[in-house]
C-alpha cells in the first residue's frame, strides 16, 4: 500500500519556469491532479558566532542563505493538514513549511480557512558556502511557535508580492532567525484544476499598497467630475441670466416712459 500511494504522488521543482532567478515554483500531485502549489522567494537570516581577533571574545556574525533554485522537495496533501519539505546543499539546509485548515463560527455562520501553522529550518554551521569559521560548527533547528501566518479563506490561494519577515527560534543558543518570504502565492488545499491556482486572497499590505496607487487616481477623477459639473452649472445659469431681459441701471433711460 505504501508503494502504491508513493507511485501515485508526484512532486515538480518548476523554478525554471519562472523569469525571477530568486523565485522557486514547486508542485505536489497526487492521484494525477494537483493538491499543493507554491511560489516564492525566500532568505534565511541566520546568527551564529565566530571567535574574535583575540580569540578570547566571541563576536555574532550573519549569514544571508538564499533558498536554491535546484532544492529537492516533497510534499504531502491530506484534507485538512499539508506539507511541503525542501532540501538543499547536499541536506546541509531543509525547511519545512506545514499548513492546517480548519473551521470556525462567526457572525455570517460557520466558515473555513488555511493558515501556515509551522515552519521549520534546519541548517548546518559546518557548512562552509554561507558559514566562515563558525565556533561550534554543528546542525541546528530554527522552528515557530504557535505560528498563525498567511491566513486565507478555504478554496482560496494566498498571493502577496511584498516582502515579509517571519521570525523563528533556533536551538542555537536561542537565536532569532529571520526567513524573508516574498513574491508569495501558494494554495495547499482545495485546487480547482492542475496547474490552477484559485482566487487570489491578497494580503494586507498589498491591499494597502494597492488603494495608495489608486487613490489619486480615484481622487483625480473625482476633482475632474466636480469642476465639469461646476463649469456646467455655470453656463447654464449664465444662458439663463443673459436671456432675461435686463432692466437698465441708468435712471435717463425711463425719460420716454410716461
Amino acid at each position: 500500500a505504501a508503494a502504491r500511494l508513493a507511485a501515485e504522488q508526484e512532486v515538480e521543482n518548476l523554478s525554471g519556469l519562472s523569469p525571477n532567478p530568486e523565485k522557486d515554483i514547486f508542485v505536489v500531485r497526487e492521484n494525477r491532479t494537483t493538491c499543493l502549489m507554491a511560489e516564492f522567494a525566500a532568505k534565511f537570516i541566520v546568527p551564529y558566532d565566530v571567535w574574535a581577533s583575540n580569540y578570547v571574545d566571541l563576536i555574532t556574525e550573519q549569514a544571508d542563505i538564499p533558498l536554491s533554485r535546484g532544492a529537492d522537495m516533497k510534499g504531502k496533501c491530506g484534507t485538512n493538514e499539508s506539507e511541503l519539505e525542501l532540501s538543499w546543499l547536499d541536506q546541509a539546509y531543509t525547511l519545512k513549511l506545514s499548513f492546517l485548515k480548519e473551521g470556525h463560527n462567526t457572525s455570517r455562520g460557520p466558515e473555513a480557512s488555511w493558515r501556515l501553522s509551522r515552519i521549520q529550518f534546519t541548517y548546518d554551521t559546518s557548512e562552509r558556502t554561507y558559514f566562515k569559521d563558525a565556533v561550534s560548527p554543528g546542525k541546528h533547528t530554527a522552528s515557530s511557535h504557535r505560528l498563525s501566518a498567511l491566513v486565507t479563506p478555504a478554496g482560496r490561494s494566498y498571493e502577496c508580492q511584498a516582502q515579509q519577515t517571519i521570525a523563528l527560534v533556533s536551538s542555537d543558543h536561542q537565536k532569532s532567525v529571520q526567513l524573508l518570504l516574498s513574491e508569495v502565492r501558494i494554495q495547499p488545499f482545495d485546487i480547482p484544476a492542475d496547474f490552477v491556482f484559485s482566487e487570489e486572497h491578497k494580503c494586507p499590505v498589498d491591499q494597502r499598497e494597492q488603494l495608495e496607487e489608486t487613490l489619486p487616481l480615484i481622487l483625480g477623477l473625482i476633482l475632474g467630475l466636480v469642476i465639469v459639473i461646476t463649469l456646467g452649472i455655470y453656463h447654464i445659469h449664465h444662458k439663463l441670466t443673459a436671456s432675461q431681459v435686463q432692466i437698465p441701471r441708468d435712471r435717463s433711460q425711463y425719460k420716454h416712459m410716461g
